[in-house]
This record gives C-alpha cells, sequence and structure tokens, in this order.
C-alpha cells in the first residue's frame, strides 16, 4: 500500500470514531468540546472528510433511529481505519515531539 499523510482532521475524526460510533453532528460537538474549543470544525468540512475516509475503507456508516424518532447516519471505525489511527496518531506524536524540541531552543518561545 502506498504511504499516504494523513491530513490532522482526519486524525481527530478517527480518533473520535474509535471511542464510539458516532453521526456528523455528534462529531463536530464532541471535538469541540473535547479540545476545549480549539477545534471548531464546519459541516462543510467534516461531510468531505467523512467521505474521504469512507472511500478509504477507514469509516463505515449506517442508519439508525435517534430518540426523537428520526433516522441518522451514523459513522463506524473499521478495523482499517483503526490501524490508520494508530500508525499516523505515532507519527503525530513523533512530529510534534519534534516541534517541542526545536521550540525548546528558541529564546523567545522557552
Amino acid at each position: 500500500m502506498k504511504k499516504k499523510t494523513m491530513d490532522h482532521t482526519d486524525l481527530l475524526v478517527l480518533a473520535l470514531l474509535a471511542e464510539a460510533d458516532m453521526y456528523g453532528y455528534q462529531i463536530i460537538t464532541e471535538l469541540e468540546k473535547r479540545s476545549e474549543h480549539i477545534f471548531e470544525m464546519k459541516e462543510g468540512t467534516l461531510y468531505p472528510v467523512l467521505h474521504g475516509l469512507w472511500k478509504e475503507g477507514a469509516v463505515e456508516c449506517y442508519e439508525a433511529q435517534a430518540p426523537t424518532g428520526r433516522a441518522r447516519k451514523y459513522y463506524h471505525l473499521t478495523k482499517k481505519g483503526r490501524e490508520f489511527l494508530k500508525n499516523e496518531a505515532e507519527e503525530w506524536r513523533t512530529y510534534a515531539r519534534g516541534m517541542e524540541v526545536v521550540l525548546s531552543y528558541a529564546p523567545a518561545v522557552g
């Protein structure tokens, strides 16, 4: 399989879906809440991300009835999605550690 650099938005969505299946608006609100309002994703950003992850085989979707009686589309992380998440999360952590080390040498940053 060819190496693909994963967008950080994809990584955030996969991380949320690793815990539980979620519908679109739930993903948006959970991301905002868990990131302490650092990440505020719009529907116009989320749905193309979900579609791309679906095309890659990282997520599947299904419809289920909400307590209100309305049908909602839920997204579920696949085995391939869990593998993507594991690999990309480690790459992200390595990247972040490298950034922290370099920034620690900058006198203005401390």
